[in-house]
């Protein structure tokens, strides 16, 4: 695996150690589940809090193994068509216009067209007009890794095409025929939990809870990623967004994304001591709702003495 597209590790240790390499450090538990699903070849879904670190999985999945991140971005509405392929309807119209100008240069202004219906229509439907989307090109291309994020945002009608795209890793399309994946990618599917999802989606998944690190692990992250920090500040920082995230009482508690996004701009305005006046001043990179900014900037005394 890393130098190898495509290799499976041999445990779940091994994973670990491949993720830790691009930055991203697992647990035991989520190095374990991940293992699994890749030795298993079965979709991975993660749900959990957002910042968490789910997508930030499937981007180091795909570093390690030195395969393409494939991502399929869902929202409310999307749909089949926009996850799978479409046809390239300006292209195809002007190919259809330089046949009918061929048509009248080779036989005459009042001649037929120069090929019969059906030749014009397998021409309209050719390879180079198709445009495949996220789940078509992941099949095409693999060995790769499949992101499908926030898949709760997506509806029912969503999860079932989903759901019988990841069972057969195969898709039909009518005017070129089957795509099935010579290898199945590697599926990660993320969830923020804004609904439930079907339990045929999660039986067809290996599933796993991904919950904020705790202080260690944040630290060690943070060190890891953002090796410029100096360990003072690293520990400064993370200390005040673990208290943040304890306390309960924000609408969006800061991710590891935030609290990384945090560290750096502090480091990069001289480094030192985290003290009120510097938290106050760059609060807006690490925490991202007005009423939760007013109610931490009123009790920054507290958070910063810990």
């Amino acid at each position: 695996m890393g130098d190898d597209a495509g290799m499976t590790p041999q445990s779940s240790a091994e994973l670990a150690e491949v993720l830790a390499r691009t930055g991203y450090l697992a647990d035991e538990a989520l190095a374990t589940i991940g293992f699994l699903a890749l030795s298993l070849e079965r979709p991975l879904l993660l749900e959990g809090e957002p910042g968490t670190g789910k997508t930030a999985l499937a981007e180091a999945l795909a570093q390690a193994m030195s395969v393409p991140l494939i991502r399929l971005q869902c929202y409310e509405g999307i749909d089949a068509s926009q996850a799978l392929y479409d046809w390239d309807f300006p292209r195809q119209i002007l190919h259809l216009r330089a046949l009918e100008t061929t048509a009248r240069l080779t036989s005459g202004a009042d001649a037929g067209p120069a090929s019969d219906t059906s030749d014009v229509e397998r021409s309209l439907f050719d390879e180079r007009f198709l445009l495949a989307r996220p789940v078509l090109r992941a099949l095409r291309e693999s060995p790769a890794v499949l992101l499908v994020d926030e898949v709760d945002r997506a509806d029912d009608e969503f999860e079932a095409f989903l759901l019988e795209v990841l069972s057969t890793y195969q898709v039909s399309i009518p005017e070129l025929g089957t795509v099935t994946a010579s290898t199945p990618p590697v599926v990660v599917l993320t969830s923020n939990r804004t609904r439930e999802l079907h339990d045929a989606l999660k039986r067809r998944c290996l599933y796993h809870w991904i919950d904020h690190p705790g202080l260690q692990r944040e630290l060690e992250i943070v060190r890891s990623r953002a090796p410029e920090v100096s360990q003072r500040l690293a520990e400064q920082v993370v200390g005040v967004v673990q208290r943040l995230r304890s306390g309960g009482d924000l609408l969006k508690p800061p991710g590891v994304a935030e609290t990384l996004d945090w560290a750096r701009a502090l480091q990069r305005l001289g480094g030192g001591d985290l003290d009120v006046e510097r938290a106050a001043a760059t609060l807006g990179v690490a925490v991202k709702y007005r009423e939760d900014a007013d109610r931490v900037r009123a009790n920054l005394d507290r958070l910063l003495a810990g």
